[in-house]
């Protein structure tokens, strides 16, 4: 996480307390800096930070790893958009 805030603050600092977030192979995702869980379906999982969410949709979703801000999903994964931005990512 700390590779990723000196990133956030070479750009002017915006991001650090966005969440960040990995998708392997549309098969699984990690993402850092969640608070909470807004939604949490087979088929949908909005995480919320501090400064906006990650809205996952997709098939068998499920939770492997929820514990100090990180978040592991599994599944099939088909789309990932910014919480109310609804901007594809």
């Amino acid at each position: 996480m700390e590779f990723l805030r000196e990133i956030a603050n070479l750009l002017g600092g915006a991001d650090a307390f966005r969440i960040h977030y990995t998708v392997v192979d549309g098969r699984g995702a990690y993402l850092e800096n969640v608070r909470r869980l807004a939604v949490f379906t087979p088929t949908e999982i909005v995480a919320m930070g501090r400064r906006g969410g990650v809205r996952v949709e997709g098939e068998d979703l499920s939770l492997g790893r929820y514990t100090a801000g990180d978040l592991v999903i599994r599944g099939n994964i088909v789309r990932v958009t910014r919480e109310g931005g609804g901007e594809k990512l």
